[in-house]
């Protein structure tokens, strides 16, 4: 089921999975920087179901049915700034006191990992796949064809998720990435210290990171297990659905 949720001045779109019974864990989704509740195809679904648990999928401002991004250009912080969202999403979702997995790809994995340092309580675990914690040379080198491949039209099935307002987002990710200010961008010191379970995934031939990240999630949470996978790129939970699901089944045993 979707729903519009109103924050303090926008809404954005939510999807719930499962019927939920009040004290029980909850599963929350977070996806990538382009991404929206449809681009996660089952599996959300099929996670919720292999562990029993209802699920909430937040679509982010500026992604899928939510409002646009404001007019202002991103500042290095933005990310953060999600985080200060998604808070304020499930602060009006979920009575105080509710038990929550965080599930992150990409920017959803970043921002699953600053929540996980800056709201710790009620926690249980996050699952990271392909986040990032600092700016590679590999991450803006990936960045540079999808650049071009939207440019060509390659890339206009992103208009069916975001409508009109794919071109403001695309740029918003592209630009803000590629830009001088944003090269020193370094989260690796900020996260040390998380202290809930942590699974942090990577794709083996990821084109926007490498195992650098993973490793600096390693460094950075007191009980982290990662786990490479081999043949595998930037999305491991659609292209290795079946495996990414059985690992995270075995991890989940807290």
């Amino acid at each position: 089921m979707e729903k519009r949720l109103q924050l303090d001045n926008y809404a954005v779109n939510v999807q719930w999975l499962r019927t939920w019974s009040p004290g029980n864990p909850v599963l929350v989704f977070l996806h990538e920087a382009l991404g929206s509740i449809i681009q996660w195809k089952s599996f959300p679904e099929q996670l919720c179901n292999e562990l029993e648990l209802s699920g909430i999928v937040i679509e982010r401002r500026g992604h899928g049915h939510s409002d646009p991004l404001p007019a202002e250009n991103r500042s290095a912080d933005y990310l953060h700034q999600y985080t200060t969202e998604t808070k304020a999403v499930l602060d009006a979702l979920l009575p105080l006191g509710t038990p929550i997995i965080l599930v992150g790809h990409s920017d959803g994995g970043t921002i699953a990992l600053l929540y996980a340092k800056h709201y710790p309580k009620n926690i249980l675990g996050i699952c990271t796949m392909a986040a990032h914690t600092f700016v590679e040379p590999e991450t803006l080198a990936g960045i540079e064809p999808a650049v071009e491949a939207f440019k060509s039209g390659k890339l206009d099935g992103l208009k069916r998720m975001h409508g009109d307002k794919t071109e403001r987002l695309f740029y918003a990710w592209a630009d803000t990435w590629r830009a001088p200010f944003f090269r020193d961008w370094d989260i690796r010191e900020e996260i040390k210290g998380i202290t809930c379970h942590v699974l942090a995934i990577q794709g083996m031939n990821d084109q926007y990171g490498t195992r650098a990240q993973v490793d600096s999630i390693a460094a950075a949470a007191a009980n982290c297990e990662t786990c490479l996978v081999p043949d595998c790129g930037h999305h491991p939970h659609i292209e290795k659905q079946e495996a990414i699901i059985s690992k995270i089944r075995s991890w989940f045993t807290f």
